[in-house]
């Protein structure tokens, strides 16, 4: 007792504080502004500009890349070179002047494109932001040949007006987050109030806020890191460049999530039909747009399955051959030295080198090298024995196949699985086809998206949703909105669509 009683007195004398440390950190972070802070606080960053007008005794600080030349012109520059000493408290009474009371004000201002201007012991911020930033230009991952042509960009602001443009409707609301330990990046959520989901929408606020990383780069990590199933292949949000796209999930009520520095938005929640349908379905007439849809519906069994299909045949089932086309494909692989399972495998991979080394390329370049590599490698592997014909067609027509789904994730998946299915077929012959088949449907039915099915309208059973799922149905007969993301409006005053 005795010994506790010295060690208190010892710190009562001392003054030493217990667990000092946040208590110091807030302080810090609480005090007030100066220049020498701020200027510490950026040392050895070279790209800070610092200047001074000894006239009137103003010290501004900003980034040269995040202000725009014009605006700092106009509201800073020039109305310091040519104010006097005695009229800069009625300068800074103006309402683009704010005054910055803590020290970590006036950097988190200056990082953000505002210049901090020092007078005395007070500090103004002025928001003159505007960096160098990309024109809306033509979407190139998502084409359409007819409809509008424009694409997010990766600054928030012209993505955010891209879509006011569309829908002008005080309904339209937006909330603003930060990502980032370093990075602080904004995120914006969109929905449109009284026909989105509330509880969707706290539930990817909550995900978004709970995120814990130090810099936030692009949306596609956003993605990952609030994804419900993250070690699943199959995407469990829509990315999209369009605003068209984006503008019609909110006015189904879904939700959109832009995020800063990024040229595409997240839209939720989603289903796995979602990625199979193209923004040229709605500019075009329904029945074309409707077989343009089971099209791809049609090229997912193709890519996913063709292969090993050929592979289980010439393995297991050649009784499933036509007598007619049994000779050419005995002909075929009477020279081929590895069993199917091999031969499909390397020709599939060498197939992905193709398509890797295209998109890595030079436009033009990548082009010649998809098109004349794999015309040439392909004939040179059946004149030198290494593979057949019809693997060769097998092969072709699945990567095809691949390329008629528009979603980029959704595609990059399907072909991960194929392999898969080529190794169990190769093993088990059609079971083990049928077996992978129904451990991908399995697995598909246990994701979900927000809370809500992946495969709806499949699984839970929708009739009325097939209308604009597998089919485009008449714009006429699409008089509701989907199932997964229906709300209702207890209102009747309320918006509905």
């Amino acid at each position: 007792m005795d010994f506790l009683q010295r060690i208190y007195h010892s710190f009562n004398k001392k003054k030493i504080p217990l667990h000092n440390t946040d208590h110091e950190m807030k302080n810090q972070k609480e005090k007030r502004p100066s220049l020498a802070h701020t200027l510490e606080e950026f040392e050895d960053a070279v790209d800070i500009l610092h200047r001074s007008f000894p006239e009137i005794q103003v010290e501004i600080i900003y980034f040269g890349h995040l202000i725009g030349n014009e605006e700092f012109e106009r509201d800073v520059h020039t109305p310091l070179l040519n104010i006097k000493q005695s009229e800069i408290e009625r300068l800074f009474k103006q309402s683009q002047f704010t005054k910055a009371h803590t020290h970590s004000e006036v950097i988190d201002g200056i990082l953000k494109g505002q210049v901090a201007i020092f007078h005395g012991k007070q500090v103004h911020l002025i928001d003159v932001y505007g960096p160098v930033a990309r024109a809306v230009t033509q979407s190139e991952q998502e084409t359409v040949i007819t409809g509008p042509h424009d694409a997010f960009v990766e600054s928030s602001g012209p993505n955010l007006s891209l879509i006011r443009r569309r829908l002008k409707t005080s309904h339209l609301k937006v909330i603003k987050l930060s990502v980032g330990e370093l990075s602080k990046t904004d995120v914006f959520l969109l929905y449109i109030k009284d026909i989105a989901d509330m509880e969707m929408l706290q539930e990817l606020k909550d995900r978004i806020e709970d995120i814990e990383v130090d810099a936030m780069i692009e949306n596609t990590v956003l993605v990952q890191l609030i994804d419900e199933f993250p070690n699943s292949i199959f995407p469990q949000f829509l990315t999209t460049e369009r605003p068209d796209v984006a503008v019609a999930k909110l006015a189904d009520g879904g939700i959109v999530c832009i995020v800063d520095n990024s040229p595409t938005v997240v839209c939720a929640p989603t289903s796995f039909f979602d990625f199979f349908s193209s923004p040229d379905d709605d500019y075009q007439r329904w029945p074309l747009a409707t077989a343009t849809r089971l099209m791809r519906f049609l090229a997912f069994f193709i890519t996913v399955g063709f292969t090993a299909l050929y592979v289980s045949i010439t393995t297991f089932h050649y009784e499933m051959v036509p007598e007619a086309l049994l000779l050419n494909l005995t002909e075929s692989r009477a020279r081929v030295p590895f069993p199917p399972i091999y031969e499909a495998l390397i020709m599939e991979v060498v197939m992905e080198l193709l398509r890797e080394a295209g998109a890595r390329l030079p436009s033009k370049i990548g082009q010649t090298i998809g098109i004349v590599g794999g015309i040439v490698i392909g004939q040179a592997a059946v004149q030198a024995g290494l593979t057949s014909n019809i693997l060769i067609i097998a092969v072709a027509i699945s990567a095809i196949a691949s390329f008629s789904i528009p979603s980029y994730m959704m595609s990059g998946a399907i072909r991960l699985i194929r392999f898969g299915l080529i190794i169990l077929a190769g093993v088990l012959g059609n079971f083990g086809l049928l077996f992978g088949l129904t451990l991908i449907t399995l697995h598909l039915c246990s994701l979900t998206s927000l809370g809500t099915s992946y495969l709806i309208p499949l699984a839970p059973f929708f009739l009325e949703d097939w209308k604009n799922t597998f089919i485009r149905g008449a714009y006429w007969s699409l008089r509701r909105r989907p199932e997964q993301t229906k709300t209702v409006n207890k209102d009747k005053n309320k918006m509905k669509r």
